[in-house]
């Protein structure tokens, strides 16, 4: 038996090819995929990195993908063939994959008709969880993209006041609709950290989220977080070293998080709180959906993914 999965071939060239079906562990269940998103995090192999080795197994970078369960593994007791989910796997841009039965979530019959890469949504839900927004909080949010937006939707559900910073329009667009009380262009950075100061009476940020994985941003979160606040490091630095105002930071006394997510039982926690909150009705993502592409066309979804038009917020491929 054999399926076909995406190879990253060569950066910025992916093959499709027949590969033999993976065989779920005791401990997992096999799913046939509806769909996979694409993570940022997925581009800098798609662009080409001197510590990445080609080509790339079968499926992978994919690990936002969504699908129907087929079978389990024998030890599997809270999954059914049948059930459709969103989980966490790692070799996701193909017709079937395989994951931990720790790391899926069972979708309602409420979603079925929903797109559902649940481990993005999920991501945004347990950054919001680390950043401890409260409705007393001024936040400011550098970077609104999927994460980014996602984290000031829940800010401002709590009545927090927020602040989003964005280069493009369509992130500063979908931030007001979101919530955001202040929309500011990432343009110049010192009529940002001026802007800030005056909107908080001097007294800047009690929450920074920087969602971009760069280190100007970085920069700029350290300016505007206020002392004793809490900086919140959500994007993903991944292209080497980055510079601290170590300075600054021990001045102001701040407490720095961390808040990519390692624990498997909380990531799992942070999907199953994104589906609960979706089925209620409490967090919609869909805007937030801007491409969509057939698997046959997974290049193009990347590059899209990559060059980030102007509308674009999230590249779904679709099976």
């Amino acid at each position: 038996m054999k399926m076909r999965a995406a190879v990253l071939a060569t950066p910025r060239r992916i093959t499709i090819s027949e590969v033999p079906l993976p065989e779920p562990k005791p401990n997992e269940v096999f799913v046939r995929l509806q769909g996979c998103g694409i993570c940022a995090s997925n581009l800098p192999p798609w662009e080409g990195r001197p510590w990445f080795t080609y080509p790339m197994p079968p499926g992978a970078p994919g690990h936002e993908g969504w699908g129907a369960i087929e079978r389990t593994g024998s030890d599997v007791k809270q999954f059914q063939s049948g059930d459709r989910v969103g989980m966490l796997s790692f070799h996701a841009f193909a017709q079937y994959d395989v994951a931990d039965q720790n790391a899926v979530v069972k979708l309602p019959d409420s979603l079925k008709a929903l797109a559902f890469p649940a481990e993005p949504i999920g991501c945004a839900i347990n950054v919001f969880r680390r950043a401890g927004i409260s409705k007393e909080s001024t936040v400011a949010i550098i970077g609104v993209g999927f994460l980014g937006a996602l984290v000031i939707r829940q800010a401002a559900q709590t009545g927090a006041r927020v602040i989003a910073i964005s280069r493009r329009k369509k992130g500063l667009q979908i931030a007001q609709e979101f919530g955001a009380t202040h929309c500011l262009v990432m343009e110049d950075h010192w009529h940002i950290v001026n802007t800030v100061k005056a909107i908080t009476n001097e007294r800047f940020c009690d929450v920074v989220v920087e969602a971009t994985g760069k280190q100007w941003p970085l920069d700029l979160a350290g300016e505007i977080t206020a002392e004793r606040g809490r900086l919140v490091i959500a994007g993903y630095h991944q292209d080497g070293l980055r510079q601290i105002n170590m300075q600054l930071w021990n001045w102001r006394g701040l407490d720095v998080i961390n808040a990519h997510e390692r624990d498997p039982g909380i990531y799992r926690q942070g999907m199953q709180t994104a589906v609960d909150s979706i089925a209620s009705g409490r967090l919609d993502p869909t805007p937030l959906y801007t491409h969509s592409y057939p698997f046959d066309r997974i290049e193009d979804a990347f590059e899209t993914a990559a060059s980030r038009p102007d509308d674009f917020m999230k590249a779904l491929v679709m099976f």
